[in-house]
């Protein structure tokens, strides 16, 4: 499954084109894909994205354990959150989208995610949701973490969802679908606004 996760990620990203976010159909400038990202997303390692695509303890190793048991479990529900993300990729940009089968927005994307796997319910705005959760630096970032941009000329007017290796998973602008990006890329690491650690 590890590997085919990957095998998929690489495939969509090849075949998608380069797009950048908004929460409006504003046409942003395109620029061209880095074989490093592919490279990154092929080479991306399942640990990366969380205790949860590790073995899972047994009960007995969980009672015995307890403080382990919890990191496990907080493990388990990122490991859920990234998964899930990963479900939609491929699905078109909807301003205003809250649902898969409509299509998502960025804010619609991450709130859709973080209430199906979490059970919380997050702001339909990207800059509210960046008021929710813990501040935190971007060396710090961990997947499940929520990453911003300014992409309107205003502070947090994008958001997605941090996977791991510089990679983050976002519903796009208008005419594109849910895709990863590199964090890395001149146009994203100019316009990072922050990132956020929301947890249950």
């Amino acid at each position: 499954m590890k590997k085919t996760l990957c095998a998929l990620l690489v495939a969509l990203f090849a075949a998608a084109p380069v797009v950048h976010a908004d929460e409006t159909a504003a046409q942003l400038p395109r620029i061209p894909l880095e074989a490093s990202v592919e490279g990154k997303l092929s080479e991306l390692k399942l640990s990366e994205l969380g205790e949860a695509f590790s073995s899972r303890a047994s009960p007995a190793e969980e009672a015995a354990a307890p403080e382990s048991s919890m990191l496990s479990r907080a493990g388990d529900r990122i490991g859920a959150v990234l998964e899930r993300a990963l479900d939609f990729l491929g699905v078109r940009y909807k301003r205003g989208g809250a649902a898969p089968e409509t299509g998502f927005d960025c804010s619609g994307f991450v709130r859709h995610v973080y209430a199906e796997t979490l059970g919380l319910l997050l702001p339909h705005n990207a800059k509210a949701i960046a008021q929710q959760g813990q501040r935190i630096d971007k060396d710090e970032l961990k997947p499940g973490d929520l990453v911003f941009f300014n992409t309107m000329r205003r502070a947090f007017s994008h958001v997605g969802i941090y996977l791991g290796d510089n990679l983050f998973i976002h519903a796009p602008r208008a005419g594109q679908r849910v895709r990863i990006e590199d964090l890395t890329e001149r146009y994203w690491s100019r316009r990072f606004n922050g990132a956020r650690r929301i947890q249950p």
